[in-house]
């Protein structure tokens, strides 16, 4: 799944990217916060490794049908 569909303008794009980092902002103070800074920073980066592995795997629209990346 692309990040930035063609159909989308600059203000919904810059909204996205602002939202991804409050997100991301917001899930490592909590990991922090529940785990420590040693498994925080861990439980942020391993969350965040499968968030953009969850994004590469879903398929798009503009994919072919039976697509493999």
């Amino acid at each position: 799944m692309p990040y930035f569909p063609s159909g989308q303008d600059r203000n919904f794009r810059v909204c996205k990217v602002l939202a991804d980092l409050f997100c991301a902002i917001l899930l490592g103070t909590f990991s922090i916060v529940f785990f420590g800074w040693v498994g925080g920073i861990v439980a942020f980066v391993i969350l965040e490794v499968c968030l953009i592995g969850l994004d590469w795997l879903i398929p798009s629209a503009d994919d072919a049908a039976g697509v493999v990346r």
